[in-house]
């Protein structure tokens, strides 16, 4: 079996994470598979460090004849089984590239992002039609899907994103050198959060609420872990402002863009997901796979992770009073924290581990290859 993975995006966030995570998953299990990027994108640079090999052009927009060809003689040539592409937008290009190819091979979506915009359309309807079967990663992108697209429902797939929990697992982890880095006592309770510095993530209310918090407890320490997105240093320069309006101090930890992110969750104690919507939250499956303890906003994807009461504590999407409430049950009942992060590990494992999920991807591949 032979696979071409695609990835046409030049942002670097969970879907470009995951689509590498993937590939590399693929390739562990000696299946040959390369991976389409554009040149010079931090996907792009991040499978050359993983030793990808990658397809690589220079743009791409909706219909791109140049481009089309160039896939059209690539798929001719290369003899793959199927196509898989995390990026529906990469179906332009695909798509018409198939067509002119003659090939009937096997092309799979998997849909990570929600649209606002109706696409059932004349042009849309000949791009989903030669789709073989889409993957929603949860619910919310199912029920979108079927609203927005020109696809039955039977097309759809419910194959949520994967973390490795043998890789994110507690004893991986090194709390130790974390919390010295940060000099963080071993008294002091970290509260930390996990998201890429762009509107909708909540970092507003996270703060709202360590505010509230800090007025009332000595012993805490607040963590955000992340960088601003493309073209977004303002938003994150706006939130250390707030954070300093707030008067946090060296209560709040600002650790910037980290590789290690296993140790930085076993520096943590209770972990936070105030994202507003949310097709999925890969970074909120990690920390249950670190066993940790979680106050999640009740929205959208995050519904399919979490469940409240038992791995979690769900607050009111938005509400920043509601998500100071929740945090607070956290850090006074130590108990609680244990049990929940004992329940988000095995909920982990059980519904979204990397072979579990990947083996549902290659029985599909499986099915449909010829």
């Amino acid at each position: 079996m032979k696979v071409l993975y695609s990835c046409l995006s030049k942002s670097w966030g969970g879907m470009e994470m995951f689509t590498i995570t993937a590939v590399k998953e693929l390739l562990n299990r000696d299946i040959e598979t390369e991976l389409a990027c554009i040149k010079d994108s931090p996907i792009h640079h991040e499978a050359i460090k993983n030793d990808i090999k990658t397809i690589s052009i220079k743009s791409f927009n909706y219909f791109n004849p140049i481009q089309i060809i160039k896939f059209f003689k690539i798929i001719k040539h290369m003899n793959y089984s199927l196509i898989h592409t995390q990026y529906s937008k990469d179906l332009w290009l695909l798509v018409p590239a198939l067509k002119i190819a003659k090939s009937k091979i096997p092309l799979f979506l998997t849909k990570q992002m929600g649209s606002f915009i109706i696409k059932k359309d004349y042009l849309h309807k000949k791009l989903y039609k030669r789709v073989t079967k889409i993957f929603a990663i949860s619910n919310v992108i199912k029920k979108n899907l079927i609203e927005t697209c020109p696809v039955d429902e039977d097309k759809i797939i419910i194959l949520h994103n994967a973390v490795d929990t043998k890789k994110f697992s507690p004893e991986n982890g090194h709390r130790g050198k974390i919390r010295k880095e940060f000099q963080i006592a071993e008294n002091e309770i970290v509260i930390g959060m996990l998201a890429r510095f762009t509107p909708g993530k909540g970092h507003e209310e996270f703060l709202f609420a360590a505010s509230e918090l800090n007025k009332k407890y000595d012993n805490l320490k607040f963590m955000i872990v992340g960088d601003p997105s493309r073209d977004e240093d303002n938003y994150g320069l706006k939130i250390k402002k707030l954070a300093g309006t707030y008067k946090l101090g060296d209560k709040i930890i600002f650790t910037g863009f980290r590789t290690d992110t296993v140790d930085i969750l076993s520096s943590m104690d209770i972990f936070a997901f105030p994202s507003h919507s949310e097709a999925f939250g890969i970074a909120l499956v990690e920390a249950m796979s670190m066993s940790l303890p979680s106050v999640c906003s009740n929205s959208d994807g995050i519904l399919d992770i979490a469940i409240n009461g038992e791995t979690s504590l769900l607050f009111e999407n938005r509400n920043a009073f509601d998500l100071k409430e929740k945090l607070e049950i956290l850090i006074q009942k130590q108990d609680m924290r244990k049990e929940l992060g004992y329940n988000a590990r095995q909920r982990a494992i059980q519904y979204f581990d990397l072979k579990f999920l990947s083996d549902k991807v290659i029985e599909y591949y499986k099915k449909f290859h010829n």
